[in-house]
């Protein structure tokens, strides 16, 4: 049966971050403290990223706890009692999981089955998982590891029907000037008075802001159904009227210089296939993508099978509401960062 996780009082909840160093991590912490939550855990394996946080946040309902999600004892040590986990620890760099597959493995999936296991032991209400467009038709490892723990997450309802523990993944693409986006290194290149290096203009990827990214979190929290995944719906552009946006907005060029693909890039995004979305349910500025219910009876799969409409396609950045270099621009212009690195530059 279907049930709704609701939050109890902030005050009253403690939230665990794994990864919570990142850039998603410290706007989820700084947004968790502003809704008055009671205990913030931040779990990472880099004391300068978490002594640098301390000194930024200077919060002492944030703890912070130095481990890894490849330890399950210290994933466990930081979840004792909490009531919320999200996990965002992964390895994210596609050409670093390319040259390394069996770390991104290491990481991205057996770090996460730690984490629910973890979760489940400590009695946590909810875990929402951060997932990846790329796990959509992966064709390279850092795609393919996150597509497996998606695997993993619906496997922890498949398994145990009356888990206690609610666990579900959010998914999207990419997140504007956030660690290793284009937008920064675009401005950076600019202020060098250097060309921007453009993959390939013709490329499209999905747009979202971290605010955007946070509240797709709050959601899942909010609504999960065992094994659900959850899309915030988005723009998408293409990376030459990105990069020209960019380069309008500061006054520069464009001077762009193309230098061809990175290993395994996509020339588009996908963040729901037409097989999920036969099944998903619309919530307006999101997709629920409910999980696959059926069990080992072969029947389903060999007799039964499932229709699928011929017409429904997957939700890309190909097909998604495409924004000119204008739309662009005025996307970028609600980024606190880029409004901070305009006043700091003279156009």
């Amino acid at each position: 049966m279907d049930f709704v996780v609701t939050l109890i009082q902030p005050a009253d909840s403690s939230v665990l971050i794994t990864g919570g160093t990142g850039s998603f991590g410290r706007t989820m912490v700084h947004d968790l403290l502003r809704e008055g939550y009671g205990e913030i855990r931040v779990f990472s394996r880099d004391e300068a990223k978490q002594d640098a946080m301390r000194h930024d946040t200077g919060d002492a309902r944030v703890r912070y706890y130095i481990g890894d999600v490849r330890d399950y004892e210290s994933v466990l040590a930081a979840s004792r009692s909490v009531t919320h986990v999200f996990h965002a620890a992964a390895l994210k760099q596609v050409p670093s999981a390319e040259f390394f597959p069996m770390q991104a493995v290491q990481t991205n999936i057996m770090g996460s089955a730690n984490v629910i296991r973890a979760a489940e032991a400590s009695g946590a209400r909810s875990v929402v998982c951060l997932s990846t467009d790329k796990a959509v038709y992966p064709i390279n490892a850092m795609g393919m590891t996150k597509a497996v723990m998606e695997k993993v997450a619906q496997a922890h309802g498949l398994e145990n029907r009356d888990a206690s523990t609610t666990v579900s993944c959010v998914r999207y693409g990419n997140v504007m000037y956030s660690r290793g986006s284009v937008i920064p290194l675009f401005i950076s290149q600019i202020k060098a008075g250097k060309k921007i290096t453009v993959t390939d203009p013709l490329m499209t990827r999905f747009m979202m802001s971290l605010a955007h990214s946070v509240d797709l979190v709050k959601y899942a929290f909010e609504s999960a159904v065992q094994g659900d995944i959850f899309i915030r719906k988005a723009a998408s552009c293409t990376v030459g009227d990105l990069a020209r946006a960019v380069s309008e907005l500061f006054g520069a060029g464009p001077d762009i210089q193309v230098i061809g693909t990175r290993h395994s890039e996509k020339l588009y995004e996908s963040l729901a296939t037409r097989e999920e979305l036969a099944r998903a349910e619309d919530r307006g500025d999101y997709f629920r993508i409910p999980a696959d219910s059926r069990d080992l009876n072969y029947a389903p799969y060999f007799d039964e099978g499932e229709k699928i409409s011929p017409s429904m396609t997957d939700y890309d950045s190909h097909s998604a509401e495409r924004l000119d270099v204008a739309g662009v621009k005025d996307l970028l212009l609600t980024l606190p960062e880029v409004r901070r690195e305009l006043e700091a530059w003279p156009v």
